[in-house]
């Protein structure tokens, strides 16, 4: 039974079509876009219809290679981000972008309304000025029309879904990355919305994932000439399907998504709203199989590929390659910076945003795009330390190595020095990890999957894993000491 996954990135997306073959689970990409957002009026925007655009342009791909009569289709994407549709089902505007600026400040006047710390309570969820709560909240501030006429909240993968299919469903694991959501009674939380002025009606009762929503509308069908074929709500959230294909054996594992957001954690049964939790600013997000995500989003790749957006637009066009080549000459641990530190969110020029952190912090300016980018891969794989030991704390666990996915993965300077600074091995693989996560949920709703169990072992079979071993142990245990007093100067 073949099935067709769109994996969406926050700079790219693509169309994958699986097949299981024997013990195998099979891929190919048969179609990949860029997603470029829009400055438009002062704002972010997402080009929420040229992603319309492209998924049905995958789906006519899919076609063309003989797959008219597709087993089912499905969508994952980056978090937080939504559309609200009016009375009638039209969208109301185009979806802000993460990253607008609309959010500055307003988690401070969010907290003068509702403490931080029962935001915690009842949602478990990390605090970033980028997260769905803050917009809404910004939006409210300034009386926006999309605000006042909506009648239904639907995330990315939801929207999408929604123009493909005619219905209007929101997934569980996308919705609890909002910060409007209650883990433990797993319903959107009325009263958070109602004391800050957020109409509650357009939320509407998320579907879990592996919920078939319904055929292709007879509309797209048409238009595309292919069969009404399922369309199934995965775990949408991208980073909840690249968690199921976790190559892992063992029942506790600790594993890092790496791309653009770095997201280090675990799995566990139940959402950790522990005292502690608050004061590291994890994070619980609902996951496959009735589990949750116990992380920590970490910057990530987004610094490295801001810097070469820089150069790039200065005249010095480096491939990523030639980067992490400049890298590896440079002296180890010239300077270290906080991969989270607010300056890095979306600087306007990202290099001169690194030296002036290291310059503030009386460190050593890296000088040289090379000097740089071995500043943000040592700084990430010291952080990850940081961050996985954290984790080991929250849940009384220890952990034998790291399980490192995504596209991240393909930059071996980062995986060797994750492991050097962890003092643990790192499993590096698969590289598509959001897109066979998308699959393998799938699979299971159709019933050829018994659960994440059978699952994982199958993606075992089926893709290569890279070992990397840790090396010069003390000198990068020298280094964390300091990263930490970078990071807590006057505790450590």
């Amino acid at each position: 039974m073949t099935v067709l996954a769109f994996d969406l990135g926050a700079g790219s997306g693509r169309a994958i079509i699986a097949d299981i073959r024997g013990d195998r689970l099979e891929m190919e990409e048969i179609h990949r876009f860029p997603n470029d957002p829009v400055q438009a009026g002062g704002h972010f925007h997402w080009d929420i219809l040229r992603l319309l655009h492209e998924l049905k342009q995958g789906i006519l791909q899919a076609k063309h290679k003989g797959y008219s009569r597709l087993g089912s289709m499905a969508i994952d994407s980056w978090a937080v981000d939504f559309g609200f549709l009016d009375r009638n089902g039209e969208l109301l505007g185009n979806p802000y972008h993460y990253r607008d600026h609309q959010t500055d400040g307003m988690m401070e006047r969010v907290f003068s309304i509702v403490p931080r710390e029962e935001i915690f309570r009842r949602t478990g969820i990390q605090f970033m000025q980028i997260n769905t709560l803050y917009h809404l909240a910004a939006m409210k501030e300034r009386d926006a029309t999309a605000l006042r006429e909506a009648e239904t909240f639907l995330m990315i993968p939801d929207l999408l879904r929604y123009f493909l299919t005619g219905e209007k469903k929101c997934e569980f694991t996308n919705a609890t990355t909002t910060q409007v959501f209650n883990p433990v009674a797993k319903t959107w939380d009325t009263d958070l919305l109602g004391r800050l002025g957020i109409p509650a009606h357009p939320f509407t009762p998320p579907v879990n994932p592996g919920t078939v929503i319904g055929p292709l509308s007879a509309s797209v069908s048409r238009e595309l000439g292919v069969s009404a074929f399922p369309v199934i709500a995965v775990g949408e959230h991208d980073t909840a399907s690249a968690v199921v294909a976790v190559p892992a054996e063992q029942h506790d594992f600790a594993y890092l998504i790496c791309g653009t957001w770095s997201l280090l954690g675990t799995e566990v049964q139940e959402p950790v709203l522990s005292p502690q939790a608050l004061e590291w600013n994890f994070t619980n997000e609902g996951g496959v199989g009735g589990t949750f995500r116990l992380l920590k989003n970490i910057m990530g790749l987004w610094l490295l590929q801001e810097c070469r957006h820089a150069w790039v637009k200065e005249g010095q066009s480096y491939s990523f390659a030639d980067l992490v080549s400049l890298a590896e000459r440079e002296p180890a641990f010239r300077a270290l910076i906080d991969p989270d530190d607010p300056a890095f969110l979306n600087p306007e020029h990202m290099p001169n945003a690194i030296r002036s952190y290291c310059e503030r912090t009386g460190q050593n300016v890296p000088d040289s795009p090379g000097g740089i980018v071995r500043c943000i891969i040592e700084s990430l794989a010291l952080k990850y330390r940081y961050v996985l030991e954290r984790t080991e704390q929250l849940t009384g666990k220890a952990y034998s190595g790291l399980h490192m996915l995504g596209g991240g993965i393909q930059n071996k300077l980062l995986c060797r020095f994750t492991a050097n600074a962890i003092g643990r091995p790192v499993w590096a693989g698969p590289v598509e990890a959001s897109s066979i996560g998308n699959v393998l949920v799938q699979y299971m709703t159709l019933g050829e999957l018994s659960g994440l169990e059978e699952a994982r072992s199958l993606v075992r079979r089926s893709f290569p894993v890279q070992t990397y071993e840790p090396q010069e142990s003390a000198i990068w245990d020298e280094a964390f000491g300091k990263f930490c007093r970078l990071l807590q100067p006057d505790s450590v």
